[in-house]
């Protein structure tokens, strides 16, 4: 299986809903950076896994749109706790439909796997892996 990672970072602010959460019931800031792996087992035409460029920029279209934003008051977060790992699927989410949309390229729907790893620090991180 081959692979390829861009990486970029966004900054939020954001609270939870919930005992589990102590603290970070209260509204606090979160720095991540972020890794998007996308996988295919056989190279594109050119040898590609997925154009670097495109990828590394739709990431950070992806992010820009979360970037210095309180996800508190993105009405499409309502009702939900934007942990690390649900902004690690809302991201996965977002590139597998510019990948479907040709953002990415006429080769990278021959991935099959995109994995999007965000990191809160040196010793904490979560992500989601799915199909492309």
């Amino acid at each position: 299986m081959y692979s390829l990672t861009v990486r970029d970072h966004f900054m939020i602010a954001h609270s939870f809903t919930g005992e589990a959460f102590g603290p970070a019931q209260r509204l606090h800031g979160a720095t991540y950076v972020v890794d998007a792996t996308f996988r295919r087992p056989e190279l594109d035409d050119d040898g590609l896994v997925v154009d670097i460029a495109l990828a590394g920029r739709e990431l950070k279209s992806v992010l820009d749109a979360l970037n210095y934003r309180n996800l508190d008051d993105v009405p499409e977060f309502e009702g939900e706790n934007t942990t690390t790992e649900f902004l690690a699927r809302e991201i996965h989410e977002r590139i597998v439909a510019a990948i479907h949309e040709g953002r990415l390229g006429p080769g990278a729907p021959g991935c099959e796997s995109l994995e999007v790893v965000l990191r809160e620090s040196h010793v904490a991180w979560a992500g989601y892996t799915g199909a492309v």
